[in-house]
């Protein structure tokens, strides 16, 4: 039985692996194929869709890996949104310094809120996550000479980096998406790492049995804590890629809405499941985008679609696709 486990764990592992390098390999000739089959437009959803994944896989690690759901995690979204702009300007930082400011300040901001945060349960943890998001939501909006308030802070992209006289600039669309699906694949290879070392099954091992696992000698608090900075750094990430994207910072992004819609994604991607977050992401938005070309109240049958596929597939269209291939 035991050997059974650890093979299944294997093949686990493999398949992830070999998601992960064909995710990357479709992403990187994305910009090469889809303006042939589609559309220019199609490039700069996709970019949006895996800059929201992000926001998805941070609710994923959390919930889908740690059994911890949180509607907070807009709150770190938009503290790396508005890192990013804040450094840009008000202290004149290039494009890195303020990268490294978004991520750093949302990191930050997930460990002050996971110190109290991780110490509660289930629906207890679900409101205090609620709670530090509007707390920070109002403080954007009412500190108005710093966040600009309801109006937002744009900013000016800065060029990413230049060599002798060739310019990488965010302006250019190419060269935006590529910067873009470096973090991202970055975020992802790093989340891939950390669920085949042994803190990744350590999350899995508390998610299934909290107290069995205190008993085993784990640290439970601390091994939670961890994750939950870790996923407040992935969605600071997702937050300064969005900024760049659009050269823009606003408090409505902080909002528990937000954190809403990205548990919707990693639910209907598939909870637990690697790149179901990506899945449930690009689903739903572009499910979104085709229906409101049609429709004023295409919301009415994208809600419907989000309970049917609850109700029928609890696992997410990853699950599905996981049970069609056994098949």
């Amino acid at each position: 039985m035991e050997y059974l486990q650890v093979q299944r764990i294997k093949s686990v592992l493999k398949d992830r692996r070999k998601l992960f390098y064909l995710f990357s390999i479709v992403s990187f000739f994305v910009p090469l194929i889809f303006p042939i089959l589609f559309d220019e437009f199609w490039v700069k959803l996709y970019s949006e869709i895996l800059i929201w994944s992000l926001l998805a896989a941070s609710v994923n690690i959390l919930f889908g890996y740690l059994g911890l759901l949180s509607f907070g995690q807009a709150l770190y979204f938009g503290f790396g949104m508005y890192g990013v702009a804040i450094a840009i300007t008000k202290f004149g930082f290039g494009l890195w310094g303020s990268f490294v400011v978004g991520v750093c300040i949302s990191s930050l901001m997930a460990l002050l809120a996971g110190l109290l945060a991780v110490r509660l349960t289930w629906h207890y943890f679900a409101i205090i996550t609620v709670v530090f998001s509007l707390i920070f939501y109002f403080v954007a909006l009412s500190w108005k000479p710093v966040t600009g308030g309801d109006d937002g802070l744009p900013f000016a992209p800065p060029e990413i980096i230049q060599i002798a006289n060739f310019k990488f600039v965010l302006t250019n669309s190419i060269h935006q998406y590529y910067f873009i699906i470096f973090f991202v694949l970055l975020c992802y290879y790093s989340i891939l790492k950390l669920l085949e070392s042994p803190l990744g099954r350590a999350f899995i091992a508390i998610k299934e049995n909290n107290l069995k696992s205190e008993l085993i000698g784990l640290d439970t608090y601390k091994i939670k804590l961890f994750g939950f900075v870790f996923a407040g750094l992935i969605a600071g990430v997702a937050g300064c890629l969005f900024a760049f994207y659009g050269r823009y910072a606003s408090a409505s992004y902080m909002f528990y809405h937000v954190s809403g819609e990205a548990v919707v994604w990693a639910i209907i991607g598939g909870i637990g499941s690697f790149l179901g977050p990506v899945v449930g992401t690009g689903m739903l938005i572009i499910l979104r985008e085709e229906l409101s070309h049609f429709w004023d109240h295409y919301l009415l049958i994208v809600g419907t679609i989000v309970i049917l596929i609850v109700m029928f597939f609890p696992n997410g269209v990853a699950g599905l696709f996981k049970k069609l291939l056994k098949k």
